[in-house]
């Protein structure tokens, strides 16, 4: 079992909505350290969520986002006798959290031609409906986590 990491670093509230989860959502956005850049576009984001389906709150639609799109299985890989095993674990809640913020993220570049901000607007918007990359990519998770159920005895 492992020990329990006693020195995290908590992240802070965000400046504009107070939040917890959108401090860390900007981190993860963040390249090469440039913060107000991240910043930036996180904000322009959410502004033009709240213009897309008119609603007060965009934080809300985020953290819808952020529950559809976190897997609750996964496979890890595991060397049994020779052979490498995808063995299906529980996701714990902090790395499903940031599975799903990932996920979020890597669909919003992968798209071409846009800015990030509208880009990232649109993924959010997707995944709060249930739909769009990252959630397809928590539903391929999923399914190679019950495809591989029958190695689950073999978790350590």
């Amino acid at each position: 079992m492992r020990r329990k990491v006693t020195n995290r670093n908590i992240v802070g509230k965000d400046i504009e909505f107070n939040s917890q989860k959108v401090a860390k959502f900007i981190n993860y956005v963040m390249e090469r350290g440039q913060k107000e850049t991240a910043r930036k576009i996180v904000y322009d984001a959410f502004n033009e969520i709240k213009e897309k389906t008119k609603t007060e709150n965009p934080v809300e639609i985020f953290e819808t986002a952020l529950k559809n799109t976190g897997p609750l299985t996964e496979v890890r890989s595991r060397r049994v006798g020779g052979a490498n095993y995808q063995i299906p674990r529980e996701v714990r809640p902090e790395r499903r959290s940031f599975l799903s913020m990932k996920w979020i993220i890597d669909a919003a570049r992968d798209g071409k031609g846009k800015p990030m901000a509208e880009k990232l607007a649109d993924e959010i918007i997707l995944a709060s409906k249930n739909e769009g990359k990252a959630v397809k990519k928590k539903e391929d998770t999923h399914k190679m986590a019950e495809a591989n159920k029958a190695f689950a005895h073999f978790a350590w």
